[in-house]
């Protein structure tokens, strides 16, 4: 039987994946969802799964991966078994965990992945990873157009190298990374071209959104903050909790609710 998608539960485990590799060979797309996001009480999958499908499955070019634990050398080896990845999301339950072998960042990992898979265009990065996985990316993936970024990078650096290197990304979602100010507004023409970017728990402050605006009137910048009575006239060093810009050839919505605000 052909197996072209396939949706599973992590409680499979690596054994379960290993039957999958050795009888799946058509494989294409493959989702593992976690069957406890706490990890209580089930088999997880870890990076010896993933290893055994792209051993087995060689024609793999979409997967979303819930997993306790990853490691470089796995990704690496991923990398090399199945460079047909279009799409490559890799959700570790803990974000900011690092190579469970080595306790290194995974920046080689997810560079390998961008160095030999040319054509990815989505990807969902996590575990410990610095600002080096950025400058990857900015480097090889060309074909990029989704990036999903959580609890990861050093600095500003990191958002400056993806925005100046990836010429045809449309949607940057970033949650929980130090991204502020300087990398907001570096390169601000670069927002013409994108859908979308979606920065929540970060350095942006309320003066560098308005900035935004000032600069580039065609953009929709929202603030968004849901539990917190901020007005616009307090101090533009404030954090925004959450902000979303996306270019409009409309003007402002008039359909937001009161705790989103359009600068």
């Amino acid at each position: 039987m052909v197996s072209v998608c396939m949706q599973i539960l992590d409680c499979i485990g690596d054994k379960g994946l290993g039957v999958i590799a050795s009888t799946c060979k058509e494989l294409q797309e493959l989702r593992v969802f976690p069957s406890d996001p706490f990890g209580v009480g089930h088999a997880a999958v870890t990076e010896g799964g993933l290893v055994a499908i792209s051993a087995g499955c060689p024609k793999l070019h979409s997967l979303l991966y819930f997993c306790q634990q990853m490691t470089n050398a796995a990704l690496i080896t991923v990398a090399k078994n199945c460079p047909n990845f279009i799409h490559f999301r890799l959700c570790i339950l803990d974000p900011t965990r690092p190579d469970a072998v080595t306790m290194q960042p995974l920046d080689e990992g997810f560079g390998a992945i961008v160095q030999a898979c040319k054509n990815i265009r989505r990807l969902s990065l996590s575990g410990l990873l610095t600002d080096q996985v950025f400058l990857y990316i900015g480097m090889y993936a060309e074909q990029l157009e989704m990036l999903y970024i959580a609890f990861a990078g050093d600095s500003d650096k990191g958002m400056v190298y993806v925005l100046n290197g990836c010429k045809k990304l449309r949607k940057l979602e970033i949650r929980g990374s130090p991204f502020g100010n300087m990398a907001l507004l570096k390169d601000v023409g670069k927002y013409e071209t994108m859908r979308s970017l979606w920065m929540s728990s970060c350095e942006v402050t309320l003066g560098g959104c308005k900035a935004l605006t000032e600069k580039m009137p065609r953009l929709n910048v929202e603030i968004i903050n849901e539990n917190d009575q901020m007005e616009l006239g307090l101090d533009d060093e404030q954090r925004v909790e959450k902000m979303y810009l996306y270019g409009t050839l409309v003007g402002r919505r008039n359909d937001t609710p009161e705790f989103v605000w359009t600068l």
